[in-house]
């Protein structure tokens, strides 16, 4: 019965790997409740899949679904593993914000779009702006293009006006 047990999780385990897009693997060791709560929270409204599982299911897991990389460096401990199944930097940025100034909550390592993602990378991931703030930054420099042209625009047309005047 714990062998089935341990089959299916591989199973589910298995399933989730292949359709997400960004797994982060966290240290979870240390943590409370109220904080678990709170991170599962975060988790859950940017609609990733927080889990905490068997190591070794996870490495049988990952070699099922044909992933060459090597987890067995981080693969030790208590891990918890966030699914991203649309968004690849929000469980970065969820794990990071969380588990940033504190001695807990550490991010272990990432698998992100088929490859094996060290920490200084998911960092940088997730000092990322959001998609929004992106897209503002973009919205804002198009502003500014425009706002220069409808200047640089409007001075020729009083430099001609003044040039019409002078003839006169």
């Amino acid at each position: 019965m714990a062998n089935q047990k341990k089959v299916e999780a591989v199973k589910g385990l298995l399933e989730k790997i292949k359709k997400a897009n960004a797994i982060v693997l966290v240290d979870y060791k240390g943590i409370k409740v109220s904080e678990d709560t709170e991170v599962r929270k975060n988790f859950r409204e940017a609609e990733v899949e927080y889990i905490v599982a068997k190591n070794r299911l996870f490495k049988i897991a990952l070699q099922e679904a044909g992933v060459e990389d090597s987890f067995d460096d981080v693969l030790e401990g208590t891990t918890a593993f966030a699914f991203s199944y649309g968004d690849v930097v929000a469980p970065a940025k969820i794990a990071y914000e969380f588990g940033k100034g504190k001695d807990i909550f550490n991010i272990k390592a990432g698998y992100i779009e088929g490859k094996r993602v060290e920490l200084a990378e998911i960092e940088a991931l997730a000092k990322l702006p959001s998609r929004e703030g992106l897209l503002g930054q973009v919205a804002g420099s198009l502003m500014s293009i425009i706002t220069k042209v409808a200047y640089a625009v409007n001075a020729v047309k009083e430099s001609k006006e003044g040039q019409e005047e002078q003839a006169e």
